[in-house]
């Protein structure tokens, strides 16, 4: 009898493209997902079940085109695929579909509250999320979960996702220097996790107090 696997005739992640050679037009776009996944590394650094990626191709479908979105979150799936890392996110590979989406508005509008939340909804990513940081009159950040194959608006700031088991929402802060409005994670009484930066500077208060002097041990 002969075994046939479908998932074996499908091209592996090493296999397509995982760049469309095309930058990233906001700055931002890049900072913001890459604080939440340098949080994420610290808070969940014990954990080998899930991928942060940022900027990279998501695949659903061998004979379309990737998705691309800022950032994105998958549970349930290798945290560290191979020494090289991951090249790509192909689903039917990863048989997960990324429980987050983010997705960061640059100076112009790519579809992030139109096209691009439909494209996430028929996936079934349970939580969309769109970042604006130039919005004055709403909301910079709308957070939608996905009910009845539809994205429902959720309130609050920061706004508790159990699945994941963290919060997410926006404050004021420092990050590589900059300050002003970030994307940070929150535990379940709403307090918010600390940046690598943070810590570090935690670390060498508390060495001082101690006697010692931290740029001693670098």
């Amino acid at each position: 009898m002969l075994d046939y696997n479908p998932l074996a005739c499908l091209p592996s992640s090493e296999e397509l493209p995982d760049s469309d050679d095309t930058p990233v037009d906001n700055e931002l776009q890049d900072l913001i997902p890459g604080l939440l996944k340098a949080i994420l590394a610290i808070a969940w650094a014990d954990r080998m079940d899930w991928f942060f990626g940022a900027d990279m191709g998501v695949y659903y479908d061998p004979n379309l085109p990737a998705i691309v979105p800022d950032g994105f979150l998958s549970l349930g799936v290798e945290r560290f695929f191979d020494e090289n890392l991951r090249r790509s996110y192909a689903i039917w590979e990863e048989e997960q579909v990324p429980i987050l989406v983010l997705e960061v508005v640059s100076q112009t509008y790519r579809g992030e509250y139109t096209t691009k939340k439909d494209e996430y909804a028929k996936l079934g990513v349970l939580y969309y999320l769109v970042y604006h940081p130039t919005r004055r009159r709403k909301s910079r950040l709308e957070v939608y979960k996905l009910v009845n194959n539809e994205y429902q608006l959720l309130s609050g700031n920061p706004v508790w996702l159990p699945e994941v088991g963290l919060g997410i929402g926006s404050e004021q802060g420092i990050y590589q220097g900059i300050t002003r409005e970030w994307l940070f994670w929150y535990n379940e009484q709403e307090r918010r996790l600390r940046t690598p930066e943070e810590r570090v500077q935690i670390l060498a208060q508390r060495l001082r107090e101690l006697g010692v002097d931290p740029d001693a041990l670098m």
